[in-house]
């Protein structure tokens, strides 16, 4: 699932990033974004579970990896494709405020694959030349963060991060009290449907295993994605489900086989915007870069899916003091407000949405136009309701992974 082949609706950026993102392979954990406790401070002496085979991690292992670390004025950066503007103003206004250099890189283009590029040099110990990546909360994550190959965060230079981060986006359950990880942007796994071809208000899951829709609805190839609605659809939530669950949800799914005219990876908003699907799965930030006022999204009322992708330092990294002094920065809402307006994802910093209404009513024209609608889309900054009905996907052992992944793949090979 590359998020950088080009796509035949457009070039533009913050479009192709949407279009192209491998939510499955990797992101989340569920969120009961308003259950959830609010930490994101430092880190208690009880430790988080499930580092590095070694069951906790304490105050003394924050203390131990940051002891003697200094600023150095540089730092690498690895990200993916569309998620910085074309003229990386955003860099340029953080190097200007700090004094620090950034060398930034689109250099991951899939999880899977990024993970296999980085496993090597990381268990051995070695550098793999960056300061700062970002990863989406799944498997891969998983695995980076139960391998020790991540650095503590040390919550006393994340300022911002506990000020300004909204409480959905503390303590997730996939990085307890964000002991490794803070978020960078967030979409939504929900129902796209064109109101051309759909007389009727969308609003469950089951509307995906409507015959009348035979041929015209599209779901998604990737496990944990087509996972979660399965589990959906038989009343489950993903981050309780055991594998029993899953068998459950993987029969529902092959119930709707014969209904369901592909399995996509990144081609889905084509084919609805095309005809080509009435009915499909669909990303939150695609609908919104698509702006056809036929396309709406809809998060079911059985429940949708939060995905987050995550900024992390490796545990090996020459500069962790200047990647964690932008990480930070990251969540002053200025900053986040003006990548925010490029990204058009949804953004942790919710106060962000106030200067963004602010950009606008200075703004003229199409660009005033485009800020009303970025600063009042449920799309970039959902509502309470559609929040509340949002779940991550489950946490695997490497051990559930391998089960979890024999249930559901088959099913989108049509088996």
């Amino acid at each position: 699932m590359s998020r950088t082949s080009r796509h035949p609706l457009g070039d533009d950026p913050a479009f192709l990033r949407g279009l192209t993102t491998a939510r499955g392979p990797a992101r989340r954990d569920v969120l009961r974004l308003f259950g959830a406790a609010g930490a994101g401070l430092a880190l208690a002496a009880c430790g988080v579970e499930g580092q590095g085979g070694k069951g906790k991690v304490t105050q003394n292992d924050v203390q131990k990896f940051w002891a003697g670390k200094t600023k150095r004025g540089s730092l690498n950066w690895a990200n993916w494709p569309g998620y910085m503007e074309d003229d990386r103003a955003t860099i340029k206004a953080f190097t200007k405020a700090t004094g620090i250099k950034v060398d930034y890189k689109e250099v991951i283009q899939e999880n899977a694959e990024w993970f296999g590029k980085i496993e090597a040099p990381l268990r051995a110990g070695q550098s793999i030349d960056f300061d700062l990546m970002v990863m989406s909360n799944g498997i891969q994550l998983g695995k980076t963060r139960e391998l020790g190959y991540l650095a503590p965060l040390d919550h006393s230079r994340l300022p911002n991060f506990a000020k300004y981060a909204g409480q959905g986006y503390k303590n997730p359950s996939y990085d307890p009290n964000n002991a490794f990880t803070v978020p960078y942007t967030s979409g939504i796994t929900g129902i796209a449907y064109s109101t051309k071809y759909v007389d009727e208000e969308i609003t469950s899951i089951h509307d995906l295993w409507n015959p009348k829709y035979k041929g015209k609805i599209g779901m998604m190839a990737d496990s944990q994605e087509l996972g979660n609605f399965g589990m959906f659809a038989i009343g489950v939530d993903p981050e309780r489900s055991t594998p029993a669950d899953w068998e459950k949800a993987a029969a529902k799914l092959r119930e709707q086989q014969g209904l369901v005219r592909k399995y996509y990876t990144q081609d889905y908003a084509d084919a609805i915007s095309k005809g080509d699907v009435w009915i499909t799965m669909a990303w939150s930030g695609d609908v919104y870069s698509l702006g056809l006022d036929e396309v709406k999204f809809v998060v079911p009322k059985e429940g949708g899916t939060l995905w987050t992708d995550n900024m992390c330092i490796p545990k090996t990294a020459a500069n962790p003091v200047d990647a964690i002094t932008l990480m930070d920065w990251l969540y002053d809402p200025r900053a986040n407000a003006t990548l925010t307006e490029f990204i058009n994802y949804i953004t942790p910093v919710p106060s962000a949405q106030e200067l963004i209404r602010q950009d606008a009513a200075k703004a003229q024209g199409d660009d005033r136009a485009e800020l009303e609608r970025l600063a009042g889309s449920p799309l970039v900054f959902p509502t309470p309701a559609d929040l509340a009905k949002l779940r991550r996907y489950r946490t695997l052992t490497q051990a559930e992974e391998t089960a979890y992944q024999k249930v559901f793949t088959p099913i989108a090979q049509g088996s």
